[in-house]
């Protein structure tokens, strides 16, 4: 088990980034009023400067790339419920997500920024889950019926 956390934890960070890249493409989108922005202006002041801003923002990205597939190891627990792994998994996530998008000022920092970011958060990960789901649904009745069908012909 401790193997599978740091193997993760290794190829999650790179993850991290590539996923913080694309928070900064969907933030520009909707401030950016045609230009892209790297980091949010305000981490840029308190940072004192774009680089340090981008600098932290990329370890923080790779920190949670790393934590996510580091949880991820939950789903490998078949004693555990789905329930459960969901419950834990989403908690991390949560735990994870939620600082580093307030440190790097993914949310407004206000009561309502901050619910804002959390409803979001949790529309994405029901979604994700949701698929998820849905795929490993059709996956284990396609092999449910590949061995029906076995059983079937080993009986005639």
């Amino acid at each position: 088990m401790k193997k599978k956390l740091i193997q993760r934890g290794l190829l999650g960070f790179p993850l991290g980034i590539a996923i913080g890249f694309v928070i900064t493409i969907f933030i520009s989108i909707g401030v950016g009023q045609g230009n892209y922005y790297a980091v949010r202006p305000e981490l840029m002041d308190v940072m004192g400067g774009e680089l340090n801003a981008v600098i932290l923002q990329t370890v923080l990205c790779g920190i949670m790339g790393s934590c996510f597939a580091m949880a991820s190891v939950i789903w490998d627990i078949d004693s555990w419920g789905l329930a459960k792994q969901s419950g834990i998994y989403f908690t991390i996530a949560c735990v994870v997500m939620l600082p580093i998008a307030y440190v790097t000022n993914w949310m407004e920092h206000t009561m309502i920024g901050i619910l804002s970011y959390v409803g979001i958060f949790v529309a994405i990960f029901i979604s994700v889950w949701l698929i998820q789901y849905s795929i490993w649904k059709m996956k284990i009745k396609r092999m449910n019926e590949r061995v029906h069908n076995r059983n079937e012909r080993e009986d005639q």
